[in-house]
C-alpha cells in the first residue's frame, strides 16, 4: 500500500472503532477546522476551495442534526434552531463569499466543541456523570439562550 491509501485505511478505521463521544468530538473539530479554512479560502478570494469547505460544513451540520434526539432534554430542541441557522447562514455566506458570515458561525461552534470535549472526557465508561451533562447544559444554554436539563440529546 502507498502512503495515501494507509493514511486513508487510518482514518477509516478510527471513524470505525470510534465511541459515539468521540465520533461526536471529531464532527465538531472537522467543523471548526472547515470553517477556518473556508474563512482562509475566501479572504484568499479562492471560490472552489471556500465551496469545498463551506459545503463540507454543511454535510457535517446535516449530520449533526439527525442524530440529535429533541425529545431527550429541554434545550435540545434550541439546538436544532442553532443547527438550521447555521446552515442557513453557511448557505448564504456561499453565496455572498462573505467571510464575516463564517466568521460568526464558527465563533457560535467553539464554544459547543469545548463543552463536547470537556463532557467526552467527563464520561464514564457506565453512563454520562452529572459533570458532562453540565458543561454540554452551559455551552447550550450561552450559544442557543435554552437552559437544557437531563440527557445529553445525542441519539
Amino acid at each position: 500500500m502507498n502512503q495515501a491509501a494507509l493514511l486513508n485505511r487510518f482514518k477509516s478505521d478510527s471513524v470505525a472503532t470510534a465511541s459515539p463521544a468521540k465520533l461526536l468530538t471529531m464532527l465538531y473539530d472537522r467543523l471548526v477546522l472547515d470553517l477556518d479554512r473556508a474563512v482562509a479560502a475566501l479572504k484568499a478570494q479562492d471560490r472552489v476551495e471556500a465551496n469545498a469547505q463551506l459545503t463540507h460544513a454543511q454535510e457535517i451540520i446535516h449530520e449533526l442534526r439527525s442524530s440529535l434526539d429533541v425529545t431527550a432534554w429541554d434545550g435540545a430542541q434550541g439546538l436544532m434552531e442553532l443547527y438550521g441557522f447555521l446552515l442557513t447562514e453557511l448557505v448564504g455566506a456561499n453565496i455572498s463569499r462573505s467571510a464575516p458570515r463564517v466568521a460568526a458561525c464558527r465563533d457560535l461552534i467553539a464554544p459547543l466543541r469545548d463543552a463536547w470535549h470537556e463532557a467526552a472526557a467527563a464520561t464514564t465508561v457506565t453512563g454520562t456523570s452529572a459533570q458532562a451533562v453540565r458543561a454540554v447544559q452551559a455551552a447550550a444554554a450561552t450559544t442557543t439562550g435554552h437552559q437544557p436539563i437531563g440527557d445529553l440529546g445525542v441519539a
